[in-house]
């Protein structure tokens, strides 16, 4: 960590050099200007690493204030609408979403797994179209 600092300290003397070079001479070879522009872009370089290892020390601001959360399940409705089961705690509670807002819906007690209604699973709709298939098969293989 100390040779992070000396090598910060030197090239920000680099970048004082530089102007005190400027001054004495109007006349800057490129080796010189690429130099410049090598310890400048180390320069950045570093703070850059600096700052990452300096907020991974520091870790999250909030790291107590933690919620038990978990999404149980959830449908879609439509295109920007969604009814979510979130579990808080020893609770589920039922939202419903919006592109605007999130609404509370209803509250249940925390149960071992969704209860599987056909109306909730969608398998309604799915027995309905098998039976209609079947029947127009069943109406056309008698006809031919």
């Amino acid at each position: 960590m100390m040779n992070g600092i000396r090598i910060a300290a030197l090239l920000g003397m680099m970048f004082f050099y530089k102007d005190t070079l400027a001054a004495e001479s109007t006349n800057v070879s490129p080796g010189i200007g690429f130099l410049q522009i090598t310890a400048a872009l180390i320069f950045v370089i570093a703070m850059m690493l600096f700052a990452a290892w300096a907020f991974r020390k520091i870790g999250p601001i909030n790291s107590t204030n933690k919620i038990n959360l978990k999404v149980v399940g959830g449908m879609s409705l439509g295109h920007r609408e969604r009814i979510m089961v979130v579990e808080v705690g020893e609770q589920w509670l039922i939202l419903g979403i919006t592109s605007a807002n999130i609404n509370h819906l209803g509250s249940l007690p925390k149960q071992e797994s969704l209860p599987q209604d056909k109306e909730l699973t969608g398998n309604a709709f799915q027995d309905w179209l098998k039976r209609t298939v079947d029947k127009r098969n069943s109406s056309h293989g008698s006809s031919e």
